[in-house]
């Protein structure tokens, strides 16, 4: 599943969710908890199943949900299931058994719909809460349906009391700096991708592109957007150029015949280097193929 960019969208709008039809994205976060207002939450759901049913060639759905046990779930869950979306965006779970529970509604959803068990997957936003983030390191054992792992800074900073996560110049703070390379780390341990946070300032189109090719070099797969205008932004990011491939294609015919080290260009390469390259190479099969 390739997930460079995935767009949230308020499931209460129609005019939006049109236009999230209409982008690039690789996938579309039809979201049902903060841009939504409690009130207009049933309508919402409505909106959900119309949009899902109704879309013909569409970008992979997800939908995200309000907080396992809150009052709003359970409604919520039951829309996922007639939606059919590929998966559940899981806000503020203080740990990985949150979504082990999640994973028995939904089987047990799945079973009494006649739908494949396991076909939903899930992406937690892992770090929302303290607890969260000193649960990172149990994704070693990861939970049923984990499809990716990404981070979020707004709640967390909320939670903590700060009265900002943005330093003096307007980079990270350092505790939201030390919380996105934790869940890098704790995503790549479980074994899934790592999809990097949002940009806020949707017309700084210089700041998001920096932030999606830094997030890129440093291991995540993809980012989440809030605007259609992000989008072809952060895919050109995490697409591999033409020249990447080439060069990739070069690493991997160098080390033909299973040697353990190679050179290329004089350059001495080990096995780190072969991984990158195949890492790319699969990129872009992927994307050539979707």
């Amino acid at each position: 599943m390739i997930l460079r960019s995935m767009l949230f969208v308020p499931a209460d709008s129609e005019r939006k969710l049109e236009k999230g039809r209409g982008s690039n994205a690789d996938a579309l976060i039809l979201d049902l908890e903060d841009s939504v207002a409690a009130p207009n939450r049933p309508r919402a759901r409505e909106l959900l199943r119309e949009f899902a049913t109704t879309a013909a060639a569409r970008p992979s759905l997800w939908v995200r949900i309000n907080p396992v046990g809150s009052a709003d779930c359970a409604d919520d869950l039951d829309a996922v299931i007639a939606a059919k979306p590929a998966g559940i965006v899981v806000p503020k779970p203080d740990s990985p058994d949150v979504l082990r529970a999640l994973d028995r509604e939904l089987s047990a959803r799945e079973r009494a719909h006649g739908l494949t068990e396991g076909a939903i997957h899930v992406i937690p936003v892992a770090t929302e809460t303290p607890a969260a983030v000193l649960s990172l390191f149990e994704y070693r054992k990861p939970p049923p349906r984990l499809e990716a792992l990404t981070w979020g800074a707004e709640d967390l900073s909320a939670a903590l009391g700060a009265a900002t996560n943005r330093d003096d110049n307007g980079e990270f703070a350092f505790t939201c700096k030390v919380v996105r390379s934790l869940c890098l780390i704790a995503a790549k341990a479980a074994g899934v991708d790592a999809i990097e946070t949002l940009h806020a300032d949707f017309r700084d189109s210089a700041g998001l592109e920096q932030a999606a090719r830094t997030a890129q070099r440093e291991g995540f797969t993809g980012m989440l957007a809030i605007h259609p205008d992000q989008v072809d932004i952060i895919n050109a990011a995490f697409t591999p150029s033409p020249e990447d491939v080439e060069h990739a294609t070069r690493v991997v015919e160098a080390f033909a015949g299973g040697a353990g080290v190679a050179s290329l260009d004089g350059k001495m390469l080990d096995q780190p280097h072969l991984k990158q390259a195949q890492h790319i190479l699969r990129v872009h099969e992927m994307l050539e193929r979707s």
